[in-house]
């Protein structure tokens, strides 16, 4: 006996998969609307010199160790305007800062002892928005990056080392220029004081003193009879 199950069981199919594939039409709005928001770094007035992965740490002097800072990376920033040259790392996944601190004269990065992909130096840092003196270790995947880095950073407290030298001498000149011209308008003084004494003694003369001095010359002048 032929059996209508399968046709119907076919139907069911059919039908579940016309209402699978009907489109509605209905929209649905996103439960949160994100709106675009425009994020600033604080580097934006800034070119990056040097850029390179490496991983921070730094000498904890309580505990006597040294302390991972971060894993990231670590930048030369040199500023647009004002020409003055920062260091800047940051964590790769969260973008906090490890170090942030100005390249100054007097400063110097050097190999740390025992192995050539990292380097050390002392900084006041103001990583965590207050000025600490830091000593900072850095490690490169590459003894080329470490070169690198240490560098450009002993090139950058090499020019400001000149820049500091070269405002000293310009100040210095300044101040002599200032002192020469002093030294002119003393120069000058007594004699304009010298005439401003005679006006004045012009000036304080009475008329009968001026008459008398003018009737002397008049007698001396004058021819004897």
């Amino acid at each position: 006996m032929a059996t209508n199950e399968p046709e119907h069981e076919n139907r069911d199919a059919e039908e579940s998969g016309a209402n699978e594939d009907e489109d509605t039409g209905a929209q649905v709005a996103p439960i949160v609307r994100l709106e675009e928001v425009a994020v600033t770094t604080g580097e934006e007035d800034e070119d990056a010199i040097l850029d390179l992965k490496s991983k921070l740490y730094r000498f904890d002097k309580e505990a006597n160790q040294w302390k991972e800072r971060g894993a990231g990376t670590v930048k030369l920033l040199k500023h647009k305007s004002t020409g003055k040259i920062r260091l800047v790392m940051r964590q790769s996944k969260t973008l906090k800062i490890c170090a942030n601190h100005f390249v100054k004269q007097g400063m110097s990065v050097q190999e740390h002892v025992g192995n050539e992909k990292s380097c050390v130096w002392h900084a006041r840092d103001f990583a965590d928005g207050e000025l600490k003196d830091e000593l900072f270790c850095i490690r490169f995947a590459s003894i080329e990056n470490c070169k690198a880095f240490m560098q450009k950073f002993n090139e950058v407290a090499e020019s400001e080392v000149e820049k500091e030298e070269s405002k000293d001498a310009s100040d210095t000149a300044g101040l002599l220029e200032k002192l020469t011209v002093e030294e002119t308008k003393t120069e000058e003084k007594p004699v304009e004081k010298v005439k401003a004494e005679v006006e004045a003694e012009e000036k304080t003369k009475s008329e009968p003193e001026k008459a008398d001095e003018e009737k002397k010359t008049e007698e001396a002048v004058a021819p004897s009879t």
